[in-house]
């Protein structure tokens, strides 16, 4: 006598699927937000980057950009984004804004 090669219980049944919530036993992280990326509560102090920016192009004011590294470039701002600044010295540099310490104009002491 020969064994059926399927047992009967489950020749017509589908295969046990999980739920999307229990595929995945743990929370999902939310995404690192950079500081460039500012949230709608941080709009007065996005206007006023915005203003501060835009006011230095118009003038050609000469800035002086320091980076989270400690580098130093001078320069006339071009450009500007929601995340990077471009800048005309010596030669023309595109700057994230998340790798910006602090900038000021070339004649002040920083």
């Amino acid at each position: 006598m020969s064994m059926p090669s399927v047992l009967p219980e489950t020749r017509n049944a589908e295969p046990r699927r999980l739920s999307a919530r229990a595929s995945r036993p743990f929370p999902t992280a939310q995404p690192y937000r950079f500081p460039a990326q500012a949230a709608e509560f941080d709009a007065p102090n996005r206007h006023a980057e915005l203003f501060y920016l835009q006011k230095q192009i118009q003038a050609q004011t000469p800035m002086v950009i320091v980076l989270e590294d400690g580098e130093r470039i001078e320069g006339c701002i071009e450009w500007y984004d929601r995340n990077s600044i471009k800048v005309r010295g010596r030669a023309k540099m595109l700057i994230y804004k998340s790798a910006i310490k602090y900038m000021y104009k070339l004649g002040d002491n920083g």
